[in-house]
């Protein structure tokens, strides 16, 4: 049987208040918070303020990493949250980050990456509809 090792989600949130994204120690609070909320195991992080408006950093993570950019001009933020692992705290702190930044709209994608332990058959077949 087929398994994942991690889950990435992908997310534009659209229609964030340009205050809630605009500073690094908004976004340092908002990703560290994440990690803690996720119960995830934080290796270190890096954040950079950009000028005249913006942030982004990146947490990395036992699991993997979370990360965001910011263009609060546009009331953008792009969130990256990849675990492996528990999928659940992936969604966790995804979910986290969506709630403290309330956008207007999001947009995500959920993969599910390193899939091992297949059947040759199986491998077969993906190899078979990825072509078509």
């Amino acid at each position: 049987m087929a398994k994942t090792l991690g889950l990435h989600i992908l997310a534009d949130l659209y229609g964030v208040d340009a205050e809630r994204i605009d500073r690094v120690e908004d976004i340092r609070n908002l990703l560290e918070t994440a990690v803690k909320v996720a119960d995830l195991t934080k290796i270190s992080s890096h954040y950079y303020q950009f000028q005249p408006h913006g942030a982004t950093g990146v947490v990395l993570l036992a699991e993997s990493h979370i990360s965001i950019h910011t263009w609060p001009e546009h009331g953008l933020a792009t969130i990256d949250v990849y675990t492996c692992g528990d999928p659940s705290k992936a969604y966790r702190a995804m979910e986290y980050i969506v709630n403290t930044l309330e956008p207007k709209r999001v947009d995500k994608q959920v993969h599910e990456r390193g899939i091992v332990g297949e059947h040759r058959q199986s491998e077969e077949l993906r190899s078979i509809l990825l072509s078509a």
